[in-house]
Formats: C-alpha cells, sequence, structure tokens
C-alpha cells in the first residue's frame, strides 16, 4: 500500500488514511502563536452582528486580556469554564483564552434548560462559566439566578461554580462583567508564555456533551492534539490558504463551528466570518457577499432555507468555491444548487462524531457529484476505519456492519466515566462507532443506518433515552418511548408516546410546555401520543420499529386542514 493509497485491500472493509504528512505536535496556542507571527495585520475575524473586527495580532491581545482576566480569579490549568452563549465574538476569545492557560473549554448547548444546565455544570465540576445574557426565548442569567440562588456562589445546586461571568452591560448582581474581566486582565502583569509552555498536546483542553443510548449527555474529552490536526486536515481538504474567508453561519458549542470552523482558519491564517449569533438565512448569504466569503458551512438545511429566499438572486455570491455541508444526509437535488446557484463548486461532504473531534471521512473536492452524495467520501489522514459485524470481525468490501475508527482523532474518553468509555473504546483503540456502513473498492464510505436509537433533526444529534428519562420525572406519565419518523424539511423530528398514570388526564399541550421549561426545543417531541400500552417484545423491549411504522401510517391517514 502506497502511503496515498486509501483503498481496502485484500478484498476486507478496512482503510488507512494518508501518513506521508506528519502530526502537528502543537498545543492551540502554539498554533496560533505561529499564525500570528507570520501574518499579524492579516485579518483574522469579523462578527458583524458586533461591528467587531480583529487582525490576527488584535485578536491574540484579546486572548491575552481574557487569559489575564481568567487567571485573576484563581482559574487554572485543568478547572473547567463553561460557555453558554450564542455565535458572539467573547465565545471566539474564551475558545482561545481557555486554552492559553491550559484551563479546560466547557461547551454548553445555548439552547440548554434548567435541567440540563445544572446537569452539565455540576458532571464536569465548572468553576467558571461564561453566559450571554439571553439568546432567543431563553433568559440565561434569569436559569442561572434560579439555580444558584440569586446568584450567590457556590450554591447548593450549584456546589463547584464560583463565577459567573456576563457579557454586556446591565450586569445581575453576584455576577461579574466579561468587558470588566478584560480590563482586569490586560492591566495584570502575569507572564502567560511561561503558562503556556508548561501545556501538553495531549492534555485535555475541550468538554463536549454528546447524549448517549444510556440516558444523560457524557462529556466527549478531546484534547489538543485531537483537535489541533482534525482542523487542520478538514480545512487541508478544502485546499485552504490566507486568501480564504469562511463565513461560518454553524453553533460554536458543536465541533463543526469551534473545530472545522474557527480551529480551521487559524491552522490556515484563513479569515473568520460570523454572519450573526444564531443562523438567518438572509444574514448568511448577505454576509458572504458583503464579505467576498470563499467558503460556507452548514448543513444541508441551512443550505435549503437559503437557496428558497425570494430575493436570493440579489446576493453576490460569486467569491464562494468550497465549504462544508454535514450534519445530516444530502439530497442530490441540493447539492446541484449549491454547486451551481451559490458557486460552491468545491463543496465538501464530511462524516464523523463528536468523540472522533470530529471528522474520519470527507469527500474531495474533485470527486463526482453523485460519488460526493452517494457517501461520506474517503479516510482522512492519520486514521483507520474498519466495517465490522456483530462479533467484531472484519467483512468483505460493500458488506454493512458497524464502523470503528482508530488514531489520532479518538477521544482520550468521556468524562469520569470511566465503564462508558470502556463501552465504546476498546483495549486495541477502536472507537464503536454505532454507526452502521459500507466501503466500497474504492475507500469511499456510505452510512447507512445506526445501531443505536439516535434521532437526527436538522443537524442535531437527539438520543431517545435521554429524552424518555427526562420524560419519567414527570408525575402523570407512567411509560414513555421516543422516536423519530422522517420529515421533509429537518430530515427526522421527535415523536412520543406516553402511557398515563391510573387516573392522570395529561395533553400534549402540558407535557409539551413541561418539556419546553427544561430540555432544548430541538428535543421537544412534534408529536405526543397518549396509548393504553406500547408494542414490546416477549422479553419487555419496546418495539420501536413498530411504533414508528405505526406513527407514520396514523400522520398519513390523518385528515389534512383542508379536509377536516
Amino acid at each position: 500500500m502506497t502511503p496515498h493509497d486509501r483503498r481496502p485491500q485484500n478484498g476486507l472493509s478496512h482503510v488507512i488514511g494518508d501518513t506521508s504528512s506528519p502530526l502537528l505536535n502543537l498545543t492551540i496556542p502554539d498554533l496560533l502563536t505561529g499564525t500570528v507571527a507570520d501574518m499579524p495585520e492579516h485579518p483574522a475575524a469579523v462578527f458583524r452582528a458586533q461591528n467587531i473586527r480583529w487582525t490576527y495580532a488584535q485578536f491574540s491581545r484579546e486572548i491575552d486580556r481574557l487569559a489575564g482576566g481568567l487567571l485573576s480569579l484563581g482559574i487554572e490549568k485543568g478547572d473547567r469554564v463553561g460557555i453558554w452563549s450564542p455565535n458572539r465574538a467573547e465565545w471566539l476569545l474564551t475558545q482561545f483564552a481557555t486554552a492559553r492557560i491550559g484551563a479546560v473549554l466547557v461547551c454548553i448547548n445555548p439552547a440548554y434548560r434548567l435541567a440540563e444546565l445544572e446537569f452539565a455544570l455540576n458532571k464536569v465540576a465548572c468553576k467558571a462559566l461564561i453566559t450571554a445574557r439571553s439568546f432567543k426565548s431563553s433568559d440565561y442569567t434569569g436559569m442561572l439566578s434560579n439555580l444558584a440562588s440569586g446568584a450567590i456562589l457556590p450554591s447548593e445546586r450549584l456546589p463547584h461554580l464560583h463565577h459567573i461571568i456576563v457579557m454586556g452591560p446591565d450586569i445581575p448582581a453576584g455576577m461579574r462583567s466579561f468587558d470588566a474581566l478584560c480590563a482586569k486582565g490586560d492591566a495584570a502583569c502575569v507572564n502567560l508564555d511561561a503558562i503556556t509552555a508548561t501545556l501538553d498536546p495531549a492534555d485535555v483542553i475541550n468538554i463536549q456533551f454528546t447524549s448517549g443510548t444510556t440516558g444523560n449527555p457524557k462529556g466527549a474529552s478531546l484534547t489538543h492534539h485531537n483537535i489541533v490536526n482534525n482542523a487542520h486536515f478538514v480545512t487541508q481538504a478544502m485546499r485552504f490558504t490566507p486568501a480564504d474567508r469562511l463565513c461560518i453561519p454553524v453553533p460554536f458549542y458543536h465541533c463543526f463551528g469551534m473545530v472545522m470552523g474557527t480551529l480551521g482558519c487559524v491552522t490556515k491564517g484563513a479569515t473568520i466570518v460570523v454572519p450573526g449569533e444564531g443562523f438567518d438565512p438572509r444574514d448568511t448569504l448577505k454576509a458572504v457577499s458583503e464579505e467576498a466569503c470563499t467558503a460556507l458551512f452548514g448543513v444541508p438545511t441551512m443550505f435549503v432555507n437559503e437557496l428558497a429566499l425570494p430575493d436570493f438572486p440579489d446576493y453576490d455570491l460569486s467569491t464562494l468555491r468550497t465549504g462544508v455541508m454535514a450534519g445530516a444526509p444530502c439530497p442530490i437535488e441540493v447539492m446541484k444548487q449549491v454547486q451551481s446557484k451559490m458557486h460552491m463548486r468545491d463543496v465538501t461532504i464530511c462524516y464523523g462524531m463528536t468523540e472522533t473531534s470530529p471528522v474520519s471521512f470527507q469527500s474531495n473536492m474533485d470527486d463526482p457529484l453523485e460519488q460526493r452524495v452517494a457517501s461520506v467520501g474517503r479516510i482522512h489522514p492519520h486514521v483507520e476505519v474498519r466495517i465490522v459485524d456483530a462479533d467484531g470481525n472484519t467483512l468483505p468490501i460493500g458488506a454493512q456492519g458497524e464502523l470503528h475508527t482508530r488514531g489520532y482523532s479518538v477521544m482520550k474518553g468521556y468524562w469520569d466515566e470511566p465503564e462508558q468509555t470502556a463501552a465504546c473504546i476498546d483495549a486495541r483503540g477502536w472507537m464503536h462507532t454505532g454507526d452502521l456502513g459500507t466501503l466500497d473498492a474504492n475507500g469511499y464510505c456510505a452510512i447507512t443506518g445506526r445501531l443505536k436509537d439516535m434521532i437526527l433533526r436538522g443537524g442535531e444529534n437527539i438520543y431517545p433515552r435521554e429524552i424518555e428519562e427526562f420524560l419519567y420525572t414527570h408525575p402523570d406519565i407512567a411509560q414513555a418511548q421516543v422516536f423519530g419518523i422522517p420529515d421533509a424539511a429537518l430530515g427526522e423530528i421527535v415523536c412520543a408516546w406516553i402511557v398515563p398514570r391510573d387516573r392522570a388526564t395529561p395533553t400534549p399541550e402540558t407535557i409539551r410546555q413541561f418539556c419546553k421549561d427544561n430540555i432544548a426545543h430541538f428535543k421537544v417531541p412534534a408529536h405526543i401520543v397518549f396509548k393504553t400500552n406500547l408494542p414490546m417484545t416477549v422479553t419487555g423491549k419496546p418495539q420501536k420499529f413498530i411504533m414508528r411504522e405505526q406513527m407514520i401510517a396514523e400522520l398519513a391517514s390523518a385528515p389534512t386542514p383542508a379536509q377536516s
């Protein structure tokens, strides 16, 4: 096998990525330092909604101000610092400032509600939380005051949290100002370089919460080495240079935004362009047009929404050439329009998971269109993948089985979850993804299904067990089963079948409101149906495939509004 050959050998579904180019042995601060030294006055980041434009030198100075401020609070190497915010400049600074001093960045989903926030902060013992005041319908500081008994820290419900740092003006009592913290760091005399010199690329630097079929979210622990290299290879596949300007409408809290996006730009000296706090199709196209972006990220539904804008022809997208579409299967017609109407001739498809930093497969820019939508591309450099049967035997080319992967990209483990870690990373280092797939003779991978019972809604991975366990906390619910059904717009949507307790009379509205108050909006079931019993096997296991089929049939036979 030659160093550049990514095809299976010996007729087996087993591929090894190119190893001719060495892995980067850098921490995140080392990486940024090199980019700043090479191009201090080159544009680093544009936050259009905040009217912020930084060169790489300015970006570096702002990072150091925040890093000094965090040190003044007693944040040390290894301490966990949460970030709960939409896509703002403060999020980006926090990503790099925590890495500067070796603190572990904990990504909190902006859609989280009380129960999820409390669990996440306590699970990894966050010492500090940097937060926006609010986003959309979420009153972040209000929820924190509720959890923290009026922000008196530490509190009974948040025993590890010592500092809440709030972006913007009008800081609530008991909380700290982000701007004031940066000013404090600016005035401090701290040798940040000496602290950075003590860091190791193998140190855990980021915790990403990913749900599992076993219930509550687990904290995937990623190292500098994991994410610096994955960011490097993703942007290398798109042939990024300092001339590239990447529009990032996907959320920072996901690997898609913060690894493939922001960190990927830093590996090449490219410019980060952020159209707004959350996704808006018009803001995104306006940013591409006015900032002359060369690349755009998104899940398929984002591209669909952009293409559907009535004033789509008014935007100048002629500077676009590449980008990434990931998070859900891409319909071929959408890909055709993205290439022709949006000028993204070299758009790539990616596959991966949070636990693998995230990308394992990516299509080539010159792959035929049909190949790009029928597969998720070929193996990334320094990554190894095999397709196995239920007994762990490597299958022949073309046979469907579970995808296992290993290499530099596999996480260090789930935070404080040794048993869960051992259940998915075996003794030989193989990460058992739970995804079903096939490999063809040229090394292209197709994802064909999931072993784990996951719902993929508009790019969000939703795990039914987590929602089911939450529903069981409602006093009127005796049984609950959650599953996904197909949806034209989002790929899949969430359904819940519920058996009420004796004499209880819940309604879909009361259950839905209970969910909205406590869990992220994308996890709230779109359909809530009450049943007297649920389909089960003789051993008592729920038969979700029957529920799914019946639900699809019921919806298909239901009268439309015009008929009723």
